[in-house]
């Protein structure tokens, strides 16, 4: 049970970093050096040459060592390459006020998904990895705009290409791809499309050309789940990065999560009639902004540059949930090109024309709305969601590797590229 438990944290955390020394006899440090790099598994300050490294090495009695960062489940496999040459690993205790370099777990669909997280910024390695549900969150969104069981389909044959290898360069994408697919076969169903409103498969929900106001609330209280799921991470990661004064006081933290939460029940109060609703709704949202003020204040910059900051969050409350009606607003515009195109397919029926105008309007809707849904999804999740989750920027795990001569992983780090969950039956994976 512990195991299991040490497990699902570690998963949701980058690879944990371990503060090593290598240690090796003076004479045979850059042989040992050597092994180091062709493992490429360390990162060393300063270099970037083994000479370097070698001259860097602290040396007394005979033995020379030198510092490093390391992902913790491959130390056992690296003091094992070592020990025949004499050297070894050294644990060392985490320095003070030294941030560890981040490396989020790569290998197999997790490894694909990180790219969605490090195109914005190296996660703090403090934070929680944020990796499987960023990419959650994009693909529903994706898919409520892109809603066409017939495009989700090219989009899971597009998938299928790419897992396949047919597309070498593009290959990671597949997750993207195959996650997408679903979403949008999901949401067509819902919306009654395939290939546009040809009735090929009933309405389960709603007709985005037809109901456009529920279809917007629908895309808003997405938003709203969506940028509470995101100022519940940002909280857990304030507390992570700074104790319970940073999580309690800050805008991204417990402050803006009770003024969000407080606005959202004072517009579920008004909308209900419930007063009671309402007027919890407002305690909670007072109590936030208070934690807030108390927050700017403390920073240092006086009460008129706490009170424009306080201002700034109560504005941001209600601009970032009506961002998510684009969730609505492309989903209409893409039930409405597909409608347009099968309007046009039916009045040219049964002329060839028809067929001609039916394949090329849906492949001119997949790949322009594909593309535009595909940046605007990247553009929330980016903007709304990230912005909440992180406030600091952390150091990516940069490892030295200069491979040997004849080795057998000359492309790349054999002992990084390999790391995988605790889960797996992956030789580095001892912890």
């Amino acid at each position: 049970m512990r195991k299991l438990e040490a497990r699902t944290r570690t998963r949701w955390r980058p690879v944990r970093m371990a503060r090593v020394a290598v240690a090796a006899p003076h004479p045979r440090m850059r042989q040992v050096l050597a092994q180091v790099g062709d493992a490429g598994c360390v990162e060393f300050e300063g270099g970037p040459d083994l000479e370097a490294f070698a001259d860097a090495a602290v040396v007394r009695g005979g033995v020379a060592a030198l510092p490093g960062w390391m992902p913790e489940p491959a130390v056992a496999a690296l003091a094992d390459r070592l020990a025949p040459l004499g050297g070894a690993v050294v644990p060392l205790p985490h320095p003070r006020g030294v941030q560890a370099p981040s490396l989020l777990r790569p290998g197999g669909v997790r490894g694909s998904i990180n790219a969605l997280v490090e195109t914005y910024g190296t996660v703090p390695y403090a934070d929680v990895d944020p990796a499987p549900l960023a990419m959650a969150a994009y693909v529903l969104m994706f898919g409520m705009m892109f809603g066409d069981a017939g495009h989700g389909l090219l989009l899971l044959a597009l998938a299928g290409l790419l897992l396949a290898g047919r597309l070498p360069r593009l290959r990671r994408m597949w997750p993207f791809a195959a996650g997408a697919g679903v979403t949008s076969v999901l949401f067509g169903l819902l919306y009654g499309e395939f290939f546009g409103p040809t009735g090929l498969v009933p309405v389960l929900w709603l007709e985005p050309m037809a109901e456009p106001i529920p279809l917007l609330l629908a895309a808003l209280g997405v938003g709203g789940l969506l940028l509470g799921g995101a100022y519940l991470l940002g909280s857990v990661n304030r507390w992570r990065e700074g104790g319970w004064p940073l999580a309690l006081y800050a805008r991204s933290g417990v402050a803006g999560a009770a003024a969000f939460l407080g606005v959202g029940l004072v517009a579920a109060g008004w909308y209900t009639g419930l007063g009671w609703l309402l007027g919890g709704g407002i305690a909670v949202a007072v109590a936030g902004l208070a934690l807030a003020f108390a927050g700017f204040a403390a920073e240092g910059g006086g009460v008129t540059q706490a009170v424009m900051e306080l201002f700034d969050v109560v504005v941001s409350l209600g601009s970032n949930v009506a961002s998510f009606a684009r969730l609505a607003a492309f989903g209409l515009t893409h039930a409405a090109i597909g409608a347009i195109v099968w309007e046009n397919t039916a009045g040219l029926w049964p002329s060839p024309v028809a067929v001609v105008v039916f394949l090329l309007g849906n492949a001119v809707a997949f790949a322009l709305e594909g593309l535009v849904v595909a940046i605007q999804a990247l553009r929330l999740e980016y903007y709304e969601l990230f912005s909440r989750v992180f406030e600091t920027e952390g150091r990516p795990f940069r490892p030295w590797h200069v491979p040997l001569e004849g080795s057998a992983c000359p492309s790349g780090s054999s002992e990084v590229s390999s790391l995988s969950p605790p889960s797996s039956s992956s030789s580095l994976s001892r912890s």
